[in-house]
């Protein structure tokens, strides 16, 4: 049986480490006919990764590429380099297998990266069919240029076909504990669930409808609230995330899958990314707490109703303080998150967020800053960036690349920031977003003795309010 070796690149634990999903769903893929293991490089690279290769002598390696960068302009850490040096390179050094890259980072620049990491072979968006389909044609010596997504260094390739009607997703369980260690993720991280692909919305930054498509393709709310339940079963009261690009749409698909956690009985501690303010209600929130909802994200971006209109939000002003009201009602730990700086942004819609912030989020409550847009290729906003002169048509943009607002400006804009959260503990600038190490490690510390543990976020919230108190 031919071996393979899949890696998990992304070495970033910041907010919260997060599994490699995607390639569990792979292994699941392929294990009856080939032997095949996960390397999880989420909490650094060893001698071990070097040592794994040389024993296990595998015939394909497989680099999953989540991250690009962190899209803070202050810092701009970028992966790639760190990609390069730590996996491709040296792993080529020691081993004569078959590589290949994937993932969502990959997706979105698989022409660029091929060159850049030296290799050959990458698949482009989703890769439980196109995965095992490659591998069958390189045991076979195939023809890969047939291969819907699988692309080869400096060839044209076939575009996946993203779809543009509402479907069906039949995914099998992730089964992430199956294939690595899930003790590191029990403290911080989560396991996550996927509900759907895709994502209908037009935001003019967002790169989910190039990767995924422009509709919907949902799971059986029974199936979700199955693995959910023999994950639990298996791990303990865990935390589960939702890590759809937006949890509450299509409309009724999360009620449903709320509905069915319920009849469970077993009560999971459940959180999400992404509640669209266009698509809530009190049904909504009333099933999401009886599910066992901990903790939400709600990614407005602005606050402004001329920048909802500019940014393409499917939600009016009105429907985001309906949707606070909501969150505020059921005490629903939330952490919001801001985009200051793209098109039209000025002091007035800067201006107008702030209110919304200050009338209607609860200061325990966090909220994220980013200043500045980063720049994705085939979005709208690449588009306006070469219109107004700031990119050229050839660029690559593999490198972090910003948009920010001609009437404001990088300084200003910063500037801008840094002075609202001077007297909003809670308002924190993605620069700081990660925490000191002492404080990281007391929060850690006060959340080990509590009861009933409330998101680490909250406690590193109040350390935060103490520190900026002593240095008035």
């Amino acid at each position: 049986m031919k071996k393979v070796l899949l890696i998990n690149t992304n070495t970033e634990t910041l907010p919260y480490p997060v599994p490699p999903v995607g390639l569990c769903l792979l292994a699941a893929q392929i294990e009856d006919k080939f032997n095949v293991i996960i390397y999880d490089g989420t909490f650094g690279i060893t001698e071990e990764l070097y040592k794994l290769v040389k024993n296990f002598n595998p015939d394909y390696i497989g680099f999953g590429i989540r991250n690009i960068d962190d899209m803070v302009h202050e810092k701009q850490t970028f992966y790639f380099d760190k990609i390069r040096t730590d996996f491709t390179e040296p792993l080529r050094k020691i081993s004569g297998a078959t590589f290949m890259l994937g993932g969502s980072g990959f997706s979105i620049y698989p022409e660029v990266l091929l060159e850049y990491l030296g290799v050959d072979i990458g698949i482009v968006g989703e890769a439980e069919e196109s995965f095992p389909q490659l591998l069958d044609h390189l045991e076979n010596g195939k023809d890969l240029s047939s291969l819907k997504g699988v692309i080869i260094r400096n060839k044209k390739f076939n575009k996946p076909a993203l779809s543009k009607k509402e479907g069906k997703l039949s995914l099998p369980f992730a089964n992430i504990d199956h294939f690595i260690s899930f003790e590191p993720y029990k403290s911080k991280g989560a396991y996550s669930i996927q509900t759907k692909r895709g994502c209908y919305h037009h935001c003019i930054y967002c790169t989910y409808p190039l990767i995924e498509g422009s509709s919907y393709k949902t799971r059986d709310p029974v199936k979700v609230a199955d693995e959910i339940e023999q994950a639990y079963n298996r791990l303990g009261n865990v935390t589960f995330e939702f890590v759809d690009s937006t949890f509450n749409d299509p409309p009724g698909h999360a009620e449903n899958i709320c509905r069915e956690i319920i009849k469970k009985g077993i009560r999971p501690r459940l959180r999400t990314m992404g509640i669209n303010p266009g698509n809530t209600s009190k049904k909504l929130f009333d099933l999401m707490m009886e599910a066992g909802f901990s903790q939400i994200d709600c990614t407005p971006d602005s606050a402004s109703p001329r920048m909802l209109k500019i940014l393409k939000k499917n939600f009016t002003l009105y429907q985001l303080i309906k949707t606070a009201k909501l969150i505020s009602d059921n005490k629903l730990p939330t952490m919001w998150f801001f985009l200051f700086g793209g098109p039209g942004e000025n002091e007035e819609t800067f201006a107008e967020t702030f209110d919304f912030i200050d009338k209607y989020i609860n200061p325990e409550d966090m909220v994220h800053m980013t200043a500045g847009l980063r720049i994705y290729p085939g979005t709208n906003l690449h588009k306006i960036a070469i219109k107004e002169g700031i990119l050229q048509p050839e660029d690559t943009i593999l490198k972090p690349v910003y948009y920010f607002s001609p009437e404001l400006g990088m300084e200003k804009l910063s500037h801008m920031i840094k002075e609202a959260a001077k007297n909003r503990h809670f308002c924190v600038p993605s620069h700081e977003s990660a925490p000191p190490k002492e404080m990281l490690l007391k929060a850690l510390e006060l959340q080990s003795k509590m009861i009933v543990k409330e998101p680490l976020f909250r406690i590193l919230l109040r350390l935060r309010k103490v520190m900026m108190e002593n240095r008035l």
